[in-house]
This record gives C-alpha cells, sequence and structure tokens, in this order.
C-alpha cells in the first residue's frame, strides 16, 4: 500500500469517529489569551487548545533540473525510497549526520553510492563519518557542488559536478540522488509566540505540551532526530491523550 492510500484510510477512519477535516492553511494565530485564536483563510477559529503537527521541509539544492526530477530519481528520504534504487549508482548530497547515515543505509541497496560535499570538513559526528568513509561501497567527493541535475527518458541520469575551489565541472552518472542538506520546521505561522529552538523546531515543556499551557506539538514540527512516520504517530497519540487530560483538568 502506498503512504498516500494509506494516509486517506487514516483520515477516512477518523472522521468515521466525529472528526471534522477543513483542508485549508492557517495564516497565523494569536496566543495572547484563551481562547485562542486561529486564522484560516479569512475565518477566525475560537479553541482552548492546539495541536501543532505542521512538520518540517526538506532543504533543497534547487539547481537547474531539480524540480522536474523529484520523485523520478531525487529524493530527500533514503528510508523512505532507497530500496527504489537495487543495484544502481546513487548520490548523497550534504556532509552532516544525515548525509552520511543516508550514504550507509543506501548501500544496503545500491550497488555505489558517491557522497559529495562543498568542502574536505565533515559537520558529521566522528562514528557517523567514520562508518562512511570506511564502507566500501562509498566513496566520498569533497570540493564538489551539484551545478546541474542530468535526465533522460527515464528519469534522472546524473549531474553536472563544480569544483568549489576552481570552479571546473565534470559528469557524474547516476540514476538516484538524496539530498541531505538538513530540514526547515513549518512554524512562521506560529509568529514566535512558541518556545523553538535555535533551528525553529518547537520546544516540548512538559510531556508534548509546549511553552503555551494548551499548546501542544507533536511529528517533526518537534522531532530532530527519527523523522518517521511511525514516531510522528506515536507523537500525536501522545499529544492527543495530554490534551485530553490538560482540557479536563482547566476547562470548566
Amino acid at each position: 500500500m502506498a503512504g498516500p492510500e494509506m494516509m486517506m484510510q487514516l483520515r477516512e477512519q477518523a472522521e468515521r469517529f466525529g472528526l471534522e477535516v477543513e483542508d485549508k492553511n492557517v495564516d497565523e494565530v494569536d496566543l495572547s489569551e484563551r481562547p485562542y485564536k486561529v486564522m484560516v483563510e479569512g475565518e477566525t477559529f475560537l479553541t482552548h487548545s492546539i495541536i501543532v503537527c505542521t512538520g518540517a521541509e526538506s532543504l533543497w539544492l534547487d539547481a537547474p533540473g531539480e524540480a522536474e526530477q523529484k520523485g523520478r530519481g531525487i529524493s530527500t528520504c533514503a528510508t523512505c525510497d532507497g530500496a527504489f534504487f537495487r543495484d544502481e549508482h546513487v548520490l548523497v548530497i550534504g556532509g552532516g549526520d544525515s548525509a552520511c547515515e543516508e550514504a550507509t543505509f543506501l548501500t544496503r541497496f545500491a550497488s555505489k553510492v558517491t557522497l559529495i560535499h562543498r568542502r574536505d570538513v565533515f559537520k558529521a559526528s566522528t562514528i557517523m563519518y567514520e562508518r562512511a568513509v570506511n564502507n566500501p561501497k562509498i566513496e566520498i567527493r569533497t570540493f564538489r557542488q551539484i551545478k546541474e541535475w542530468l535526465s533522460d527518458e527515464k528519469g534522472l541520469s546524473g549531474a553536472v559536478l563544480e569544483n568549489t575551489q576552481d570552479g571546473t565541472t565534470e559528469t557524474i552518472e547516476a540514476t538516484g540522488a538524496f539530498i541531505a542538506i538538513g530540514h526547515t520546521p513549518i512554524t512562521d505561522f506560529l509568529g514566535g509566540q512558541v518556545e523553538t529552538d535555535q533551528n525553529g523546531y518547537i520546544l516540548h515543556k512538559e510531556h508534548t505540551m509546549t511553552s503555551v499551557p494548551g499548546v501542544f506539538a507533536a511529528g517533526d514540527v518537534v522531532d530532530t532526530r527519527y523523522k518517521q512516520a511511525i514516531t510522528a504517530a506515536g507523537m500525536g497519540c501522545s499529544a492527543a491523550i495530554d490534551v485530553e487530560k490538560w482540557l479536563e483538568d482547566n476547562v470548566h
């Protein structure tokens, strides 16, 4: 079963139990006093409690040809899509823990993994870097960045690499590529009213509750480590239980 199909079945199940769904974008919220105000495309909802589960967006390179090949060879999730590239050559772009971890993970499927980093100093932890550098299926190319993505009728076919020191270019063939340069949590609509870390991820203060009483958060908007559907779902369940208990104790 594909992910979107499972999502729709979960939504339908929740609706059978009384969930009301509005497929709209939240513009902003006012958390200055209860009931809180949630402004949604010209309409205002009043509520005593909120669960923020807006997730985090993967950062992309935005190199020429990238938009056309998203989902046709270029991905940001090795655990999601790695198995599609069995016995193929894939690229991983990045220099942190995520890049090294994804490169190592992809060796389970790919015949070869080339890890591309624009510098020769990696931000990854020593153990993550050593796992990658000591893996015989991983080749590390430093002082390189993606200048352009290449494709054919089947999808991604490779990339043009640019040397970050002298500007020279070369072509590398690959049928898959995984961009691992980080994520950004979707929290702009909160307007800084909820405490976050330096990267914008919401901080929990008590179980799943945030710095604002009655406002809870779950999933990738909080999670800086696992970023998996199953962990997000588990945290969402915890937040729902916390909301129910909080409402019983604070709203009469």
